[in-house]
């Protein structure tokens, strides 16, 4: 760009008012005004240069003749022609627009523009503000500088903006027309960091060259806690920072890292890159690199990070970890993990070798994607012993789940009447312990909706005809129970298993009496199956056998129950005239209910098992064989395997039950004085009391009595869930229940045959705000959604989430002084079964979980998850974590003292993710041996 001559365009007057004198005020305005509207400013040419006059003008004449002239097809040329000197633009590509506080002035002579205090200058893309501004037109160049204040010292350093990009320096020249720019001690931020550089050259809007800056992210630029050091640099805005010799300081002290030359990538968007990998040494492993690799920035919504451990004893492992989005119609991740785990050396006693993996998927679809239909996914299956036996401390955190398990579903609603729901699902369950895993693949249900076919076009439903309704269900299942070591071979595929169930309910309500409510219902079902069984009882072996028969089979079944239930509700009021007593009143609500269930006998479909190998035995002599049990007792059902359930019962049953659930509330006087209503407080969420009378039973016809009851305290901070069976029959000599009832007996009306409690509270300092303890490895592992069984130990990968807990107190920021209050938060998880069922009279299991994290002060915090076992009296899986914040530097230590797992971790690194690989990391890895024992 290049600012114009004032000559070439109309010159501004600046005017300052001494006295008024109306006269020279209006003579000098229309002098103004005449000379700027008849005068022309022309460059004079150089002298022995000739006007070339076979350049056409631009003004066309019309020649007039009195002879006719012949049409010709061209345009007729004028005589005057124009100067051989190219013109010069005459205005700017763009509005220039500039203003001060102080004031503007311009010097004729020198052809200057001065801008004093608060000077700010629009061209097009570029601003410059700062405190002084010189525009010299004859050298086309903005001179930007701060001012000198006797107080505040050296102000309003200029801001160069261009673009995105913004420069700040202390002063700056810039040459509007070759857009070259000479910047002095400029600081630019460069996506995460920001470069300082002593002088800086803008060659053109693209290119900057620096020499002597510091790439820095800290916050403190003045005096920041670490840079690295270029020599000579060549900065690309928003694209990369090219370098030759560079090394890191620390507070300004060099150290001895350092690259003869080195590439910053400083893209808006996702690139792909190296992860460099830790390195070390584990004594019965060797050397190792671990958690190396290559990220993938696939495309917008995918990536794809290949990760890679190595052991020089020949242990390795592969991670590949993708996560895909896209807004408004899904979000996922994927990962799958595969170590080969060498321990000792060949030839030696104890050398063994293994292969572990671990699959994980997690897919979620946007609600607003497609109302009918969703697709979801929450996969986690692998070998049984991965999180146990896995060298690698990202899996830290899941180092106690017994279980994985998995689901895979897809539903779609068919809109209409009656409306039609259909799912598919696919779902695994694995047990870590046993190694047992079972699958349904796939599980398939389909219903109709309620037809409700006396019903009224228009109008509510009323009594027992119009309520009347029935559906359709239908429910497949493929299942497969094998283990790990037969997963998805052809074995397993053997073992499959196949039931149908089809269902249809028949149901309906009304009112009795006004307040109670009365439903009855009655159902048909129907199973399809093509696997049975056969049992037979080798008399010789003493063995039962059981064979599998394949062919199509099924079974028929139905009932029915009613179910009568009423709301009771209840309130003590405990305000008294003239006072206004703390407790205002106790909110009581009952719902009593009383249901009774017919259950057909369908002995049709059990049998007796065979007896081979009797031949020449008599009954009683089968009778000594076999033992206490009879032959006659072992009787089974040929659908005893079916998925769905074989029939429900083989002898009749008529049963009541009976259930009263209570919910209990006060209202109390509120602490707030300006409050106008009293506050509500649940005193118990809920108390339920269950039983059950058989009468078709010929003996224990009375059920045990189940209570439930669960509340939360110190405003929703403490949850507590409790529970216990009271069997009303009393136990012979051999601990065997009888039919006689323990009152009877000589004992209480009931016996507590076992009872539980279960607590958890979380308490923090007020003001507390929770730190991200980045547990979603945990989650997607199958784990705790909380540390209480502590947390991934990879903190390579956490410190880009390590800006946590930037916001302080006000308190703290307006003091330089420590906040006396110690943040903290604490977490805690009491459980205690107790069991009486034959007159054990014990406590089963009785422990308590732990965590929490304490800020001694702002910059260090300690934390733990730990347990102890009451019972056993010893205490649990414990990991303690120490973290330092050293502002632009992350320091962490992770300590698990004891158990099959101990190891430690120490890890120093730079929050930002751009230079996250200046890191050192050195660990002390579980003992292989010590976890396979």
């Amino acid at each position: 760009m290049a600012f114009q001559k004032p000559s070439h365009t109309f010159t501004k007057i600046h005017l300052k008012a001494l006295h008024t004198n109306n006269f020279k005020i209006l003579f000098a305005l229309s002098f103004t005004v005449f000379i700027n509207t008849l005068s022309f400013a022309q460059d004079i040419p150089k002298k022995g240069k000739t006007i070339n006059r076979s350049v056409n003008d631009t003004v066309v004449t019309t020649v007039v003749d009195s002879l006719p002239i012949p049409e010709i097809n061209e345009k007729t040329q004028d005589s005057t022609l124009t100067d051989s000197v190219p013109p010069k633009k005459e205005l700017l590509e763009h509005i220039v627009t500039y203003h001060a506080e102080d004031y503007t002035k311009f010097n004729q002579k020198k052809q200057k523009l001065y801008l004093y205090n608060q000077a700010k200058i629009d061209y097009g893309d570029m601003n410059i503000t700062a405190g002084s501004i010189t525009i010299d037109y004859t050298k086309n160049t903005v001179y930007a500088k701060g001012i000198t204040d006797s107080i505040e010292g050296y102000t309003q350093k200029p801001v160069f903006k261009q673009g995105t990009n913004v420069v700040e320096p202390d002063s700056i020249i810039f040459n509007t027309e070759t857009k070259k720019a000479l910047i002095f001690n400029s600081k630019t931020e460069q996506g995460e960091g920001t470069v300082v550089a002593q002088i800086t050259k803008k060659e053109n809007d693209s290119v900057y060259f620096l020499k002597n800056a510091k790439y820095t992210t800290a916050e403190n630029l003045d005096d920041p806690e670490y840079y690295i050091k270029l020599r000579k640099a060549k900065i690309v805005p928003g694209k990369k920072i090219v370098t030759g010799l560079a090394n890191l300081f620390i507070y300004d002290v060099p150290t001895p890292i350092g690259v003869p030359f080195a590439f910053f990538p400083q893209s808006d968007k996702q690139t792909s890159g190296l992860i460099i990998p830790s390195f070390g040494e584990q004594n019965d492993r060797g050397f190792f690199l671990q958690n190396g690799g290559y990220y993938f920035a696939i495309s917008d919504y995918i990536d794809l990070a290949a990760i890679g451990d190595y052991y020089t004893n020949g242990s390795y492992g592969v991670r590949l970890e993708s996560t895909y989005s896209r807004r408004y119609k899904f979000r996922g991740n994927f990962g799958f993990r595969y170590e080969n785990i060498i321990n000792s050396e060949r030839g030696f006693p104890d050398y063994s070798r293994r292969t572990i993996y671990n699959l994980r998927w997690s897919h979620s679809q946007d609600a607003k994607a497609n109302p009918n239909s969703r697709f979801s996914a929450s996969v986690n299956l692998g070998s049984s012993n991965y999180y146990q036996s896995s060298v690698n401390q990202v899996n830290s955190g899941a180092f106690l789940n017994n279980t994985l398990s998995s689901s895979i579903s897809y539903s779609k609603t068919f809109q209409g009447e009656p409306q039609v729901n259909f799912s598919l699902t696919g779902t695994h369950s694995q047990n870590t312990r046993t190694e047992t895993i079972s699958m349904t693949l796939p599980t398939l249900q389909a219903s109709v909706g309620r037809i409700f076919p006396f019903a009224p076009k228009t109008g509510s439903k009323k009594g027992i005809i119009q309520n009347i309704n029935f559906q359709y269900n239908v429910r497949g299942e493929n299942k497969y129970i094998t283990t790990d070591s037969l997963f998805f071979k052809k074995e397993m595929f053997e073992e499959g298993k196949t039931g149908f169930n089809h269902g249809i309910p028949l149901s309906t309500n009304f009112k009795l009496f006004k307040h109670f409510s009365l439903s009855a219902s009655t159902s048909y079902k129907e199973v399809w199956t093509l696997k049975t069984i056969r049992k037979s009882y080798d008399v010789k072996n003493r063995t039962v056998s059981t064979r599998t028969v394949n062919g199509f089979d099924s079974y028929r079944t139905y009932n029915f129950g009613t179910n009568l239930g009423t709301t009771v509700y209840g309130m003590f009021n405990f305000e008294k005239e003239g006072k206004d007593v703390k407790i205002k009143a106790i909110r009581h609500v009952m719902r009593p209910s009383i249901s009774y269930n017919i259950n057909p006998a369908f002995d049709d479909y059990y049998t007796t098992a065979e007896t081979v190998n009797a031949d020449g035995l008599t009954q009683a002599e089968v009778d000594e064989i076999v033992g206490n049990a009879r032959l006659s007792d072992i009787e089974y059902t040929r659908f005893a395997e079916v998925p769905i359930g074989g029939p429900p019962n083989k002898n009749f049953s008529s049963s009541m039950g009976i259930s009263l659930s209570n919910n209990f509330e006060a209202k109390v006087r509120d602490k707030d004085s300006t409050a106008t209503e009293p506050k509500k407080v649940i005193l118990l969420n809920n108390l339920n009391f269950q039983t059950a009378y058989n009468f078709a039973g010929d003996s224990l016809q009375w059920s045990p009595v189940r209570i439930s009851g669960g509340t939360q305290l110190f405003d929703n901070k403490m949850s507590i869930n409790f529970g216990a069976t009271l069997d009303p029959y009393a136990l012979d000599n051999n601990n065997v229940k009888v039919k006689e009832f323990n009152i009877s007996n000589g004992g209480s009306l009931f016996r507590l045959t076992s009872a539980n409690i279960n607590a958890s509270w979380s308490l923090s300092s007020k003001g507390r705000k929770e730190k991200d303890k980045n547990i979603d490895e945990n989650v997607r592992s199958g784990g705790r959604a909380d540390d209480l069984f502590g947390v991934s130990q990879d903190f390579a990968n956490q410190q880009i989430n390590g800006n946590e807990n930037k916001d302080k107190d006000k308190d703290e920021e307006s003091s330089e002084f420590y906040n006396y209050k110690i943040p903290w938060n604490l977490r805690l998880a009491y459980a205690v079964n107790y069991s009486n069922k034959r007159r054990e009279n014990e406590i089963s299991s009785h422990s308590l979980m732990f965590s929490g994290d304490i800020e001694l002060s702002p910059k260090w915090s300690i934390g733990a998850s730990s347990g102890f076992d009451i019972k056993n009296a010893g205490f649990t899986y414990t990991q303690l974590r120490f973290e330092r914040d050293l502002l632009s530097w992350r320091m962490n230590f992770s300590w698990i003292p004891f158990s099959e797992r101990t190891s430690w971790n120490f890890f120093i690194g730079i929050r930002s993710s751009i230079l996250k690989d200046l890191k050192y990391e050195k660990r002390r890895q579980p003992d292989i041996n010590l976890r396979s024992r």
